[in-house]
């Protein structure tokens, strides 16, 4: 038996899976290329991401790092408070499926946006509350719903939100990204990131997909 040809056959399937692999990130970066950007702050990145995969008309959320002035930050750099740059989330979705004003309200509902460079225990200029604007009408209606959401004094203290604009995003290591889905039991799962979904789903119903 020519023992040459099952290697050869696996290394077919090999890179047959590889290329089915590479069209299939291919496919679903073209699809997005059609999808609007959102990129937010609102704490640990974790619990913004567990809230918004659960949003109707939202295809895609990624966790990383932006604002800051660090390239290429790695989790414990950014972990140091030094590099700038905010924990946050990048969210592709469909403005036919949800606007990007209720993607602002979602957000504001589901952490404190009064409380400066902290959520709950994470403290740290990294945890701060920023929406990454990416164009003058996002700011705008950024603008708009901060004002808005300060006059219905809806919290005790003013929103410290930062509204800036877009410049880069890095992507989070592997580990973090859907890290809820994976973890659900873990301690700051369990305690932190599970209430929070509890109560986004029962004020937001309606945009659960």
């Amino acid at each position: 038996m020519n023992i040459l040809r099952p290697i050869t056959l696996l290394l077919i399937l090999i890179l047959f899976n590889n290329c089915n692999a590479q069209n299939d990130v291919e496919v679903k970066m073209n699809d997005l290329k059609n999808l609007s950007v959102a990129t937010l702050g609102s704490g640990c990145f974790w619990c913004t991401e567990a809230v918004f995969e659960r949003v109707k008309g939202v295809y895609n959320v990624v966790s990383g790092y932006s604002g800051g002035n660090v390239p290429n930050p790695t989790y414990d750099a950014v972990c140091t408070g030094l590099t700038g740059h905010a924990e946050c989330v990048q969210i592709h979705f469909n403005e036919n499926e949800i606007s990007y004003s209720k993607i602002l309200e979602i957000f504001f509902k589901t952490h404190d946006p009064t409380t400066l460079n902290r959520q709950g225990a994470d403290v740290g200029t990294q945890y701060r509350s920023v929406i990454f604007y990416h164009d003058d009408n996002q700011k705008k209606i950024a603008d708009e719903i901060k004002r808005k959401l300060d006059e219905e004094k809806i919290w005790d203290s003013p929103i410290v939100t930062e509204i800036v604009p877009f410049k880069k995003f890095y992507i989070a290591e592997d580990y973090h990204q859907d890290y809820y889905e994976k973890n659900p039991y873990q301690g700051y799962c369990s305690f932190v990131i599970t209430p929070k979904i509890e109560k986004f789903e029962k004020v937001f119903k309606n945009y659960l997909k």
